[in-house]
C-alpha cells in the first residue's frame, strides 16, 4: 500500500463505480467515497469493496472535492471521479512512482480519455486532458467554484506529468448525457452571475456552430462515426443552454431593475 489516499465523490453511481474502486483498491488502504444522498444503493457497493463512505449534502463540485480532500488521512491525495478507471499501465505507474520514496514532484497530471459505451478502452485518437489529480496536500487544493473542479497549487509547486490513461466512461447514454449537460447548465448560469461575468449577447448566434465543430473536428469526434457526431451534437446542446441561460438571467435582472426604477418614479411623482 502507497502513502496515497483515493478521494471520489457520487451520487447515483452504483452503476460505474465498481470498476473505478477495484482498480485502485490496491494502491491504497485509505479510499474515501464522499456521496451525495445516492438512492440507487451507491454506499452499499462502495462499502462492499472496501471504501470508507461519508455523506455529505452537494455544495458544488468543488467544495465537494475540498471536503473529500479533508475526510483522507494521507499527505498524498489522487482524486477520481465516479466515472474513471485508472488504467493497469497508470497503476503501474504510479507504484513505479513511490518506489524510491517521496516522489520529485509535488503534483501530478494525469491524462484523462473519453470511452463511449461499447468500447473497452479509448479510441487511440480519443480527446483526453491531463488536469493535475495527485499532489500533495500541502501543494494544493481543489477549487471552491460551484462548477469548476481544479486543483489550486501553491507557487512555485513542481508539476510533473504521468503518461498512463484514466479510461472516462462519462457516457451512459445519449439522453443521460444531455440531461447532465443540462442541470450543469443551471449551475453554471449562476456560477457565472456570483462571479459576475458577462458574456457578450452575440455568442449566442454562434456558440452552437462553433461548439460543435470544436468537438466534431477539434476533438477528432468524426473518427469515432455516428456515435461521435451525436456526441459532437450534445457538447454543443450544452454549450448552447449555458450561454441561453446565462443570457436569460440577465435580461430577467435587467427587468426587474427597470421595474424597480419604474416603481420608484412613480412613488416619486405621487409623493
Amino acid at each position: 500500500m502507497l502513502p496515497v489516499s483515493v478521494f471520489i465523490i457520487a451520487k447515483n453511481e452504483a452503476d460505474r463505480i465498481g470498476p473505478t474502486i477495484r482498480a485502485v483498491r490496491g494502491l491504497t488502504d485509505d479510499l474515501v467515497v464522499v456521496d451525495s444522498g445516492s438512492t440507487d444503493g451507491t454506499q452499499g457497493v462502495a462499502e462492499e469493496l472496501g471504501a470508507r463512505v461519508v455523506y455529505n449534502p452537494w455544495p458544488g463540485y468543488g467544495l465537494q472535492k475540498r471536503f473529500a480532500e479533508d475526510q483522507c488521512r494521507h499527505d498524498w491525495l489522487l482524486n477520481l471521479d465516479a466515472d474513471e478507471e485508472v488504467s493497469p499501465a497508470l497503476l503501474a505507474e504510479i507504484k513505479a512512482l513511490f518506489a524510491q520514496g517521496e516522489p520529485p514532484c509535488q503534483a501530478y497530471g494525469i491524462r484523462i480519455a473519453e470511452t463511449f459505451p461499447g468500447e473497452r478502452e479509448p479510441h487511440p485518437l480519443a480527446y483526453r486532458v491531463a488536469p493535475v489529480r495527485l499532489y500533495r496536500r500541502d501543494a494544493g487544493r481543489y477549487s471552491s467554484s460551484l462548477v469548476h473542479d481544479r486543483v489550486d497549487l501553491a507557487p512555485g509547486t513542481k508539476i510533473g506529468k504521468l503518461k498512463g490513461l484514466v479510461h472516462h466512461r462519462s457516457v451512459r447514454s445519449l439522453g443521460d448525457q444531455l440531461a447532465k449537460l443540462n442541470s450543469y447548465t443551471d449551475q453554471q448560469a449562476v456560477d457565472l452571475e456570483v462571479r459576475g461575468v458577462s458574456i457578450p449577447t452575440w455568442r449566442v448566434y454562434f456558440e452552437f456552430p462553433a461548439a460543435f465543430l470544436k468537438a466534431y473536428f477539434g476533438r477528432l469526434h468524426f473518427l469515432r462515426g455516428t456515435y461521435g457526431f451525436l456526441i459532437a451534437m450534445n457538447y454543443a446542446t450544452w454549450r448552447h443552454l449555458r450561454l441561453a441561460k446565462h443570457y436569460e438571467r440577465k435580461r430577467l435582472s435587467a427587468l426587474a431593475k427597470a421595474n424597480s426604477r419604474t416603481g420608484e418614479r412613480k412613488e416619486t411623482i405621487s409623493g
